[in-house]
């Protein structure tokens, strides 16, 4: 166990607990920016359908039952424009971060193999290198990567933690450039629907992959969507063959998506009305929050999808948490994300209107 543990960098959010205690001391409380945890409702068609399907005393399966695949192809075409997706195209998955921090261990990977990954990423890219003893490197533009011994390329659009969004021509020339050196890719796409200033695109796009997922697999999940971050309710698609591997793996690891969550998760995906209210609360509250922070001498660079402002003052992160912490907000060091970050701070727009209003107000 402690081989395993070694690997591993610090657990950063460790870090930001003394900043979180003089946040959680200002008199009218913490307003905790920090963590993209949803905090609205469930809404009440998911809830409905999770207490229909509680009476599931038999073990469920690892691929889902027909109406998840359904529900998901039916998505994939609809939503990503991904119109050859089927059954065998679509895997469920529990929750896209145990998915992330194991696939390459269930890939097979390891010493010699190269996983590589956004410069500023969420960094659970790297803990799934290190767990299989594979190497991590960072990339600007993944073409310019050698692609010797590469044999898993993280995407991830929008961006965590910037909101940067791959262009469809970009994501054009990744994908060509992936299946001329045979590297795997995976495109983590979690914020896909929460597209402000740009409109995201997926590699499963007829568009961008020519309408043949060989290579390709695009991560989805329903915690932000759909505020399901306490169901683990997440799926992947695309290329049949790798697909078709991990599940077998899957099953022998007993990886299995809770029967009442795959019920929820259809009434999910069968729902766009959901999907614009819960939109229109992210945005009120981004446009609110980015005023304030660029009327406080905040920069707001990218930032054109996902949950999140990514916002300098052109000096060390670490004192930007500490002055906001200051006023009773409590936000993300940008360097959790790569040295890369080290002067900028990722700001969550997840909290409640009413702590939002109270940002605002301090900021002012």
């Amino acid at each position: 166990m402690a081989a395993v543990f070694a690997r591993l960098p610090v657990f950063p959010w460790d870090k930001l607990e003394p900043y979180k205690a003089t946040a959680a001391a200002h008199p009218d409380g913490i307003v905790d920016l920090s963590v993209g945890t949803p905090v609205d409702p469930v809404p009440q068609l998911i809830r409905s359908a999770l207490v229909a399907a509680a009476d599931s005393p038999g073990y469920p399966t690892v691929w889902g039952t027909p109406a998840l695949r359904d529900a998901i192809t039916g998505w994939l075409r609809g939503r990503l424009g991904a119109s050859a997706a089927g059954h065998r195209n679509v895997l469920p998955v529990v929750g896209s971060k145990e998915l992330v921090a194991w696939l390459p261990t269930q890939l097979g990977l390891g010493p010699g193999d190269k996983v590589a990954y956004p410069r500023l990423a969420y960094p659970t890219y790297e803990v799934g290198a290190r767990l299989c003893g594979a190497e991590a490197v960072v990339y600007d533009d993944p073409t310019e990567l050698d692609p010797a011994g590469l044999k898993l390329l993280w995407l991830n659009s929008p961006s965590n933690p910037t909101g940067a969004v791959i262009p469809k021509d970009e994501l054009v020339r990744i994908v060509a450039w992936a299946r001329e050196h045979s590297v795997l890719v995976f495109s983590d796409e979690c914020y896909l629907e929460l597209g402000w200033d740009a409109e995201p695109v997926s590699v499963l796009h007829d568009d961008v992959c020519g309408g043949s997922y060989e290579g390709l697999v695009a991560v989805h999940s329903l915690s932000k969507r759909s505020n399901l971050a306490g169901y683990r309710a997440a799926f992947i698609a695309g290329d049949a063959g790798v697909l078709a591997e991990l599940l077998e793996i899957r099953k022998h690891g007993g990886m299995m998506t809770p029967a009442p969550v795959q019920a929820a998760t259809v009434a999910a995906l069968g729902d766009d009305a959901h999907v614009a209210e819960q939109r229109a609360r992210y945005a009120a509250r981004r446009a609110a929050l980015r005023a304030a922070l660029e009327a406080h001498g905040f920069r707001v660079e990218h930032s054109e999808a996902s949950l999140y402002l990514w916002v300098t003052r052109d000096e060390p992160c670490w004192d930007t948490v500490a002055h906001l912490a200051d006023l009773g907000i409590l936000v993300a060091p940008g360097d959790f994300y790569g040295e890369a970050g080290a002067r900028h701070v990722r700001v969550a727009f997840t909290a409640t209107d009413e702590r939002v209003d109270a940002a605002v107000k301090r900021l002012a």
